[in-house]
């Protein structure tokens, strides 16, 4: 059986968000949440490291870590426009040979794919409805660090997401965002062995880097 959410990545991360969001990453870099996260795991330093980027989209953490001393990345998506777009910088920047690129729920392919010292979910959580066993998954595959972005519990994004959900209902589309606790999601971390490191926030996001005790 398909999952509808599945169904929906494609649907609503479609060739036309792609394509946007890569002109603005052309042109500005990654969007402000992306780029909190992507300092906070180059204090931690990434020299020689290995990545598996979850939700990865137009690629910007992997292209942004690569550039600094990532030696590899895993990029797996269930939008097979971002993939594509994915795919197309990697190519532009000329590190595509070290990029793999893998279609699909990370839960239902994380057995195919190897470990690596850092595992990111950049405003990934709130795509998932089963939050439990994306993060499971997700930190059985860190072995050092774990970066994530996702919604803050405020008022904002308790209007913003069920308005996109209504939205896409009307749209028919199957696509639907959650507003998962964050006080479950650190819980989900803490009890996969990783201890918080860093914690910003954004009007909308929260931004947290934990790490494996070595």
């Amino acid at each position: 059986m398909i999952c509808p959410q599945c169904c929906g990545f494609d649907e609503f991360f479609n060739a036309k968000m792609a394509s946007r969001q890569l002109k603005r990453y052309r042109r500005k870099g990654p969007a402000k949440p992306t780029r909190l996260l992507i300092e906070a795991l180059l204090a931690e330093g990434v020299g020689g490291r290995s990545l598996i980027d979850i939700g990865g989209g137009i690629g910007a953490i992997q292209h942004e870590l690569i550039r600094a001393g990532v030696r590899r990345a895993v990029d797996v998506d269930g939008s097979r426009a971002y993939i594509e777009a994915a795919r197309r910088e990697a190519k532009r920047q000329g590190h595509d040979d070290r990029v793999q690129f893998h279609l699909g729920d990370f839960v239902d392919v994380a057995d195919r794919i190897e470990s690596a010292d850092i595992v990111t979910l950049d405003r990934v959580v709130c795509c998932y409805p089963d939050m439990q066993t994306l993060l499971d998954r997700s930190t059985a595959r860190a072995r050092r660090l774990c970066g994530l972005v996702f919604p803050r519990r405020n008022w904002l994004m308790k209007l913003a997401l069920p308005l996109l959900n209504t939205i896409n209902r009307l749209r028919r589309c199957p696509m639907r965002f959650y507003l998962h606790p964050p006080a479950e999601i650190d819980r989900v971390i803490r009890e996969a062995g990783l201890d918080l490191r860093c914690k910003q926030k954004t009007l909308l996001w929260e931004v947290a880097v934990y790490a494996r005790a070595v």
